[in-house]
């Protein structure tokens, strides 16, 4: 059984949710001297230290939510919980984070609207693109030559 699949089908419990260990210990590597480690224990902790604090601002997200009588937790949710809860200093961080990911999602939907705009279909495409690979393949063997 996968750590996604809860119980026999049933939801996660709070103990089948975490954080990539793998992932953390790289974050916590970054921060820590080249001399020294971490403790397996210790990055455990961490992490439950983080999955604790992400049900926290989840809660309390969901109350400012629900009080708003949306059925969707916001961006501004998250950072309205975490000025209720007094981490005023992470919505600065969070407000640019959120910043930058608008901006990927705007240079993704171009992406997608430019392919859309080209009124070719995905099959003539890659016909294209296959032509052009010939083409590369084709002026690097002759410039071996």
């Amino acid at each position: 059984m996968s750590d996604n699949e809860g119980h026999g089908g049933m939801p996660p419990t709070d103990d089948d949710i975490s954080l990539p260990k793998a992932t953390v210990s790289k974050m916590i590597a970054e921060y820590l001297p080249e001399d020294v480690s971490c403790a397996r224990e210790t990055r455990d902790l961490i992490i439950e230290c983080c999955v604790e604090f992400i049900h926290l601002i989840s809660s309390e997200a969901n109350e400012i939510c629900e009080l708003e009588s949306k059925k969707t937790i916001a961006p501004d949710h998250i950072i309205s919980a975490l000025k209720r809860l007094g981490f005023e200093n992470f919505t600065e961080e969070i407000q640019d984070v959120l910043k930058d990911h608008k901006q990927q999602q705007k240079d993704r939907e171009r992406k997608i609207s430019k392919f859309e705009k080209s009124g070719l279909t995905e099959e003539e495409l890659l016909r294209q693109q296959e032509e052009l690979f010939a083409a590369s393949r084709a002026k690097f063997q002759n410039n071996q030559q």
